[in-house]
């Protein structure tokens, strides 16, 4: 059994304790996927997992002594053996890539082919593995299928359908769920949160707590309550769909407000006995999840959402008792 480790949440901890006894055992494959919703600490585990196989004098139970040179190496970034991708700059270093490139996992498969500097092993972790395009997949899966013994190639990763069928089929694969709802109420209060923010807090986030936590650090449960009340006056008529969309739009906040809107016309839905107002809250429910995506593109942002206000307004007007459609 692995040493408990301070600040894993049980489910990272569920995790690391399986892949430390795969790794005790000389079980630990040499492609690792770690996979799961976004926010439950995959990277974190991943983390740890390759400080205990590159730690040089390991404490009791095996874990990294946080003492040695190659624990202060990795402390520092400056780890030879230890390699993490993820997104660079673009060619100009005006922004981040969105996608990791062939040229990074080339890099990689060079660093992966030398002889480890300290100890016995080297580790490289891909975060985000799904941001991987074509051409870098290909690049990598040929590292995956030759495997050297000692190395490592970890992929965290929230959308693992997005990577090829074949890189996951060379990964042992360690994945992270949704805790029950008693683990995930005791571990935000035991972050510090009372009992009843707690529980509308995971409620909003259908039982994620580190969707709940974000959350309840930064205001997220304010700008759900928000949304709630934009839409009730517009259900009613007491504000405009133009007037509503601008002020949704107007910071970095407008993918969020949508999920809160999709997501409470979904709560709405599930309390309702006319199959026709539970109809229309679905597709309303869709055409938000369309709308957010749209927000990526370069369509104009407050056009797309007043026409999906608009559209609440339409699956409300039946209810609304003759307000004024603005």
């Amino acid at each position: 059994m692995s040493t408990h480790v301070a600040n894993f949440a049980p489910w990272q901890q569920r995790v690391y304790d399986q892949a430390v006894a795969a790794l005790d055992a000389g079980r630990l494959a040499h492609g690792l996927l770690f996979c799961g919703p976004a926010k439950l600490g995959k990277r974190a585990v991943a983390e740890r997992l390759a400080r205990r196989v590159l730690c040089q004098q390991p404490a009791a139970g095996g874990e990294p002594c946080g003492a040695c040179r190659g624990c202060h190496l990795i402390d520092a970034g400056t780890h030879p053996d230890y390699h993490v991708v993820s997104f660079v700059p673009n060619k100009e270093g005006t922004r981040l890539r969105t996608e990791i490139v062939i040229e990074q996992i080339r890099e990689l498969s060079e660093q992966l082919s030398l002889t480890p500097q300290y100890g016995g092993a080297q580790v490289a972790i891909l975060d985000p593995a799904e941001a991987i395009n074509n051409a870098a997949g290909n690049a990598l899966l040929k590292t995956l299928e030759e495997p050297v013994p000692g190395r490592y190639l970890w992929l965290v990763s929230a959308h693992p359908a997005r990577l090829s069928a074949t890189i996951r089929s060379r990964c042992q694969r360690y994945e992270f769920r949704l805790p029950p709802l008693d683990e995930a109420l005791a571990w935000l209060r035991a972050n510090g949160h009372t009992d009843a923010v707690t529980r509308e807090a995971l409620d909003a986030a259908r039982g994620h707590p580190g969707l709940a936590q974000e959350w309840l650090e930064n205001d997220g449960l304010k700008l759900r309550r928000d949304v709630a009340a934009d839409l009730a006056k517009l259900g009613r008529g007491d504000a405009g769909a133009v007037e509503i969309a601008q002020r949704w739009v107007a910071d970095e906040q407008a993918a969020l407000r949508l999920r809160h809107a999709a997501d409470l016309a979904l709560a709405e839905a599930s309390g309702l006995t006319d199959p026709m107002r539970t109809r229309s809250l679905a597709a309303w429910f869709d055409q938000a999840n369309r709308t957010r995506d749209l927000l990526r593109t370069t369509v104009r942002a407050d056009l797309a959402v007043t026409e999906l206000l608009l559209a609440w307004r339409g699956a409300n007007g039946a209810q609304a008792s003759g307000g004024s459609r603005r």
